[in-house]
């Protein structure tokens, strides 16, 4: 009696497997082709590629320049910096359907140079660091290398600017590790500074 109730478990098992395959595939299918997520949003110093199919001499690379302007061929200068892929896409495709007959637009980001923050003071490399995922606090101290010797680790400031006003955000690592707080394990933002006394 053992043998046909295991063989209809390992028929289960295999059936519900080819099912995750099956659904895992389809997500796949239907992720956006480029390498960044839908919601990155775009900042100055990234450097883009806008591929207009069938339009070799509207396809290019080009960098977001510092007032967050792209200039690309018969649309001149385009708003790039805080806007999504998907909304430049868009944005790119309204504009030049004035000129090509039903355009159709993709814009991936090469390089993400303005997904950047900053660590200072007593951890053993400090510097320009690049957000990879969604790096958190503790992760950024990771990337640094850890802390030296001298490091104040109940001091910790992280600066950030939202809407124009500069907010300081104060981490305790100890408490972070020695009893399990995370309130202060937040995502690092572009552009965000720690500072580590």
């Amino acid at each position: 009696m053992k043998k046909p109730i295991q063989t209809g478990i390992v028929s289960i098992l295999f059936f519900a497997a080819i099912t995750c395959f099956a659904f895992t595939a389809s997500a796949a299918e239907n992720e956006p082709a480029t390498g960044e997520p839908q919601d990155y949003i775009i900042g100055s110093g990234d450097i883009l590629e806008i591929m207009t199919w069938k339009e070799q001499d509207l396809t290019r690379q080009v960098a977001v320049r510092l007032d967050g302007k792209i200039t690309f061929p018969l649309l001149n200068d385009i708003q790039a910096a805080g806007r999504t892929p998907l909304q430049l896409k868009e944005d790119i495709q309204n504009e030049l359907d004035e000129f090509v007959e039903a355009p159709f637009v993709t814009v991936t980001v090469l390089q993400s140079e303005s997904q950047k923050f900053y660590i200072l003071g007593e951890v053993v490399q400090t510097g320009e660091f690049p957000i990879v995922k969604n790096l958190t606090v503790l992760q950024a101290f990771a990337l640094a290398g850890g802390f030296t010797e001298w490091a104040s680790k109940r001091e910790i400031l992280l600066i950030r600017e939202e809407n124009g006003v500069q907010k300081t955000i104060r981490i305790n690592y100890r408490d972070l590790v020695s009893k399990g707080d995370f309130s202060t394990n937040i995502r690092i933002q572009a552009n965000d500074t720690i500072i580590v006394p």
